[in-house]
């Protein structure tokens, strides 16, 4: 469709033959699926700036059926995920535009780290864009913080308290707990980017220099790669977990009426009708 936009924000971030291939997928699971893909980013390590060198491509998509799919008696148990098993490192799925919205509701973090990724492979111009104006109106802090939280405690409780842990799974830590920081300090959601979020600890300049010397290794290393613990990382996890030993998650949301989700899943349904073949 000529209205539509294939474009990638970060080059260098995909090997070009990847990136073609991701998109001949994305035009594939459009025409096995009678769909149109509205919006498809990278979520994983990639687009957080700490991928290894076989780390995964993961790529998400929102999309849309024809009008008359969603006027159906049987809506509700109609499937409304696309998705298939990962060939060649690249996992690609996505939702339909109706669950999307519902869980954007509901402060979905991994929907609102969607529509802030760096990378992205199709974008129709028109969803993600009024998605993300809705944002500070929809996205709950609150939420954000119960969620980044259960991430962070998990991971570290798994994987963190060894001798000899896994790389990756330090990130898996690290970013969640700044996360939370930077939603404590902005009450906005939070940058996806590792980078923009390491800001928040600069000041603390050993804990920078260890996370600096542990993206340098993230960076070359395999995925599954064991190393031994990092005390000044593991004092920094565990003071922030202490700190939210007891925090529960409010309820709390923003001021949004659920109707401007409503009048953007009309608008969308009507400009993808609209739009030439």
């Amino acid at each position: 469709m000529e209205d539509r936009k294939l474009t990638i924000n970060v080059e260098e971030a995909i090997d070009e033959e990847v990136r073609a291939e991701i998109m001949r997928r994305i035009v594939e699971a459009e025409k096995e699926h009678d769909v149109t893909v509205l919006y498809a980013i990278e979520s994983g390590s990639r687009a957080w700036g700490f991928s290894s060198p076989n780390s995964d491509y993961d790529v998400r998509f929102i999309y849309v059926h024809k009008k008359d799919w969603y006027l159906s008696v049987d809506l509700e148990d109609r499937r409304d995920v696309i998705e298939y098993p990962i060939v060649d490192e690249i996992d690609i799925n996505g939702w339909d535009l109706r669950k999307a919205l519902k869980l954007f509701w509901k402060s979905n973090p991994a929907f609102i780290e969607w529509l802030q990724s760096p990378i992205i492979y199709v974008d129709d111009g028109y969803f993600a864009q009024r998605a993300r104006e809705l944002m500070p109106t929809i996205a709950s802090s609150h939420k954000g913080i119960y969620h980044y939280l259960h991430m962070a405690k998990g991971n570290f409780r798994e994987y963190l308290k060894k001798d000899l842990v896994p790389l990756k799974k330090y990130f898996y830590v690290l970013r969640p707990l700044l996360a939370i920081m930077w939603l404590e300090k902005y009450d906005k959601p939070a940058p996806i980017e590792f980078e923009e979020l390491r800001k928040l600890v600069a000041h603390n300049e050993k804990l920078d220099e260890a996370i600096t010397d542990l993206l340098a290794r993230k960076r070359v290393s395999l995925e599954k790669e064991y190393a031994p613990a990092i005390p000044v990382i593991n004092e920094f996890i565990e003071s922030e977990l202490t700190r939210h030993e007891n925090y529960a998650a409010s309820n709390k949301g923003r001021g949004a009426q659920f109707e401007s989700l409503n009048l953007l899943f009309k608008a969308v349904l009507e400009r993808n009708e609209n739009l030439p073949v």
